[in-house]
């Protein structure tokens, strides 16, 4: 097992790793949109905080030697559905590949950021 730690995606805020690798699957933990240099949250809309949650997944897979179309399941939350067409849009622009997918509505998300995503991706 080996766990993943760069200072180009945002710190662990608790207990847990930015990213494990084992068996030759890459697991993030969720990702949201935190500034790595600052912590501070980037944007106030759906479509700029999309973007820098899939900017810090990025950072994960290049430390691994990865890229998006690695990637195999994403599970995003969403802290309202009514974001869904704007996020898939920007979603789309990053995870070419079409992965496979769970897209959740949840009640609240750290800092109140609007959405998250965690991926699995093979590794190479």
């Amino acid at each position: 097992m080996k766990f993943t730690s760069t200072p180009k995606a945002p710190a662990a805020i608790g207990p847990y790793s930015q990213a494990v690798s084992v068996n030759g699957l890459l697991f993030t933990s969720g990702q949201v949109a935190f500034d790595p240099a600052t912590g501070d949250v980037v944007g106030t809309t759906i479509e700029e905080q999309a973007a820098q949650v899939c900017k810090n997944l990025g950072a994960l897979l290049e430390e691994n030697g990865l890229g998006y179309e690695d990637v195999v399941k994403t599970t995003c939350f969403l802290a309202d559905m009514g974001d869904f067409a704007a996020f898939n849009e920007v979603y789309g622009k990053y995870f070419t590949g079409k992965p496979a997918r769970s897209c959740v509505a949840v009640k609240t998300l750290p800092r109140n950021v609007l959405c998250e995503i965690e991926i699995i991706a093979e590794m190479k």
